[in-house]
């Protein structure tokens, strides 16, 4: 494949002895599926997929004169995934591949470089993926971030499929949940059997991954990790949407169905948005079904009929929160009623909650309502919510 001009930025130097290297693998060149060159494969399904945007990878490249491409693990809305072989160290890691110019990128490489910059002695380390590289590759006159992390085993999100009625447990939620990530897909579990990353390879090896070949480029498939006999802890991953540096922002965040009020209402937002996305996504995984489904009768997403669930829940918002911006008369009249059209359910969380009954479940629902509160600084602090009854239960 002619790709030009190659050059590779390495950020960390980590020199090894030469004679240390472990031997890159030959991958077969033959023996797989070809795939239709008109059908979309992963991440050509994103509307705002542009083919250069992506840098090229093929499995069997060799990046840094390290990383061995051993196949591919996923994609993301603006990265591909794929677990490699680290040549120096003698493991296997997860190379990510970010879409070229992409802020997420950039915004996620600054986070951990603050997370690095805190003490060992900080807790939360231990619960947050880590770092283990950073280059660019500079080619086709463009450049391409890439990140190296420990590879992990399966996504929360995985697993609640996994379980009956796609419930997890309440020992589940209470002793991993908190301190984890504002959607299920984001939070994985550590692996401690690196053997399915050995099986990963060798299935490689005997029955290559199916693949579109279009012009110079191959868009591979990608094989999932099977089931490590021990699961290590969760941890948080993906920081492509982080915000650092100021008390508050104001640009469109947070999956849909996770949306904090203040998101949808433009008001200026700042940490607390992490609360409110933990107390909707803990009560998604408990009770195996959305708090909130944030759409019209048509099916499409709806601002207006998610606020309307939102009243329901948690009643009118204080008047002075309405205050804080003009987007509220769109759906709430001067004396702070609901008037908007979309009509407000009949419902409260002690109807919708059914898995759970008496002092348990009054305690559990007065977990949630601690992070589900209009005003955000009302809400409870990360740190005080360490100390709820029920989540020490």
């Amino acid at each position: 494949m002619n790709i030009g001009t190659l050059d590779i930025h390495h950020d960390a130097s980590r020199a090894c002895p030469q004679e240390c290297l472990d031997v890159p693998r030959t991958f077969p060149s033959d023996g797989f599926k070809l795939l239709d060159s008109l059908e979309k494969v992963e991440e050509e399904d994103w509307d705002w997929y542009s083919a250069e945007a992506y840098y090229p990878v093929r499995i069997g490249d060799t990046f840094q004169s390290r990383y061995q491409i051993v196949g591919k693990l996923g994609y993301g809305a603006h990265s591909t995934a794929w677990l490699s072989r680290d040549l120096h160290a003698h493991r296997f890691v997860a190379l990510k591949a970010c879409e070229r110019g992409s802020p997420s990128a950039e915004r996620e490489l600054a986070a951990y470089q603050q997370l690095e910059s805190l003490t060992t002695e900080y807790l939360g380390a231990l619960v947050i993926r880590q770092l283990l590289d950073s280059f660019t590759i500079r080619a086709f006159g463009h450049e391409y971030r890439c990140m190296v992390h420990e590879p992990l085993g399966m996504s929360v999100e995985i697993l609640q499929h996994l379980m009956p009625n796609q419930q997890l447990s309440e020992d589940a939620l209470s002793s991993k949940m908190v301190h984890t990530d504002l959607q299920a897909s984001n939070i994985h579990f550590r692996v401690g059997d690196d053997s399915i990353f050995d099986d990963f390879a060798e299935a490689e090896m005997d029955n290559p991954i199916p693949r579109k070949v279009d012009g110079d480029r191959v868009i591979y498939e990608s094989r999932g990790l099977k089931m490590p006999k021990k699961t290590g802890p969760p941890v948080l991953c993906d920081f492509g949407e982080a915000r650092l540096g100021r008390s508050s922002y104001t640009d469109d965040i947070q999956p849909y169905v996770y949306r904090a009020p203040e998101v949808i209402l433009d008001i200026p937002w700042s940490y607390e948005v992490d609360i409110w996305n933990v107390g909707v996504m803990i009560w998604d995984l408990f009770e195996g079904r959305h708090l909130f489904r944030a759409r019209g009768p048509n099916g499409a997403r709806s601002s207006e009929y998610h606020l309307a669930e939102m009243v329901a829940i948690l009643g009118l918002p204080p008047a002075e929160y309405l205050r804080r911006t003009p987007t509220s008369r769109k759906y709430f009249d001067d004396h702070g009623a609901w008037k908007a059209a979309a009509v407000v359910p009949e419902t409260s969380l002690e109807t919708i909650e059914t898995r759970l009954s008496g002092d348990n479940k009054a305690a559990f629902l007065a977990f949630v309502r601690k992070m589900l509160l209009w005003c955000p600084e009302r809400r409870y602090t990360a740190r005080q919510l360490l100390d709820d009854s029920w989540l020490n239960s």
